[in-house]
């Protein structure tokens, strides 16, 4: 699973001209699942993203999470992160999961969010063509593989 973190001061998904998801501060998430991921990786990957010290303290030094700041989470799917572009001008998605694999790992995943900020947080919908607007604040961007966990 790769997973794009950015630390936004506002981010909003929308769908068909409706607004779907919209947070203040706190983090857009865009996630990518292949057919390998396991409970494990979104375990790590929920537990990784919550605790990371990615927040300016009161000296401006990047050192709270979102559980320390009170932010919100916006997640979007986002199959193209799986892609390969080893070969050719075209990416290839071979190694993104089926939707009927992909489905139950990105509803997981957001439960597995929102058990560990403790509120419910926001979401894009799953294979919908979105509009994804932030304001990526500091800039702040991480990309997590979970197969690169050790």
């Amino acid at each position: 699973m790769i997973v794009v973190i950015q630390r936004v001061s506002e981010a909003k998904v929308t769908i068909d001209n409706v607004v779907n998801g919209e947070i203040g501060c706190g983090l857009m998430l865009l996630a990518g699942f292949e057919a390998a991921d396991t409970m494990e990786d979104l375990q790590w990957t929920a537990g990784k993203i919550v605790r990371m010290r990615i927040f300016p303290d009161e000296n401006n030094v990047m050192n709270k999470s979102i559980l320390d700041v009170g932010g919100d989470i916006l997640l979007v799917s986002q199959f193209t992160l799986q892609a390969s572009t080893k070969k050719g001008n075209r990416p290839s998605y071979i190694n993104a999961a089926p939707p009927e694999i992909a489905i139950p790992l990105y509803e997981q995943f957001i439960n597995e969010l929102e058990l560990l900020l403790n509120k419910k947080i926001q979401t894009g919908i799953f294979g919908a063509d979105m509009q994804v607007q932030l304001i990526n604040d500091g800039p702040v961007t991480i990309i997590m593989d979970s197969k690169n966990k050790k």
